[in-house]
């Protein structure tokens, strides 16, 4: 049986490898055609400036601060409403100072206890007074009687209260 594919046939070839070889001939033959393509252009991009919105600058709005809250407790006559001049008076000089803005804290310590006092002024500008007492062991921080710890703190220092 001779087939019309058979008779063109390489000896050896079927015709499935006739066919595959044709295409991949074909294939060849049409990529090679076709000339040359235009090339490829991007639509060009209008750069603009970012749009720029202002509007008008308030002046900030500027409020007093609230005046600072008075711990009153009995036993802390003397410490609040003190300046920094009365508590070195009372205490001698802080082992710690720290100001923060307009606010003051001072740290006095002894064998007894670790007396934080905060100073703040009643008006913006005025000299700060205490207004808040915090005492502490300084073993472990935990919190102890603030009368107690003044009167310790005042009897180490040799001073006496305000």
């Amino acid at each position: 049986m001779t087939s019309p594919a058979g008779a063109a046939m390489a000896p050896g070839m079927r015709p499935r490898s006739l066919l595959s070889a044709c295409a991949v001939s074909a294939t060849l033959a049409l990529a090679g055609c076709g000339g040359e393509s235009p090339p490829v252009r991007s639509t060009p991009v209008v750069q603009t400036a970012p749009r720029v919105v202002r509007t008008p600058a308030r002046p900030p709005v500027r409020h007093a601060p609230p005046a600072p809250r008075v711990q009153s407790l009995p036993g802390l006559e003397g410490v609040i409403g003190a300046t920094q001049a009365d508590l070195a008076r009372q205490f001698g000089q802080p082992r710690l100072d720290v100001i923060e803005g307009d606010a003051r804290k001072l740290q006095y310590s002894g064998n007894a206890c670790v007396l934080d006092i905060y100073l703040y002024p009643s008006a913006p500008g005025a000299e700060p007074h205490a207004t808040y007492v915090d005492a502490r062991r300084a073993s472990d921080g935990q919190d102890v009687d603030r009368p107690a710890c003044i009167r310790a703190l005042r009897a180490a220092s040799g001073r006496q209260g305000g």
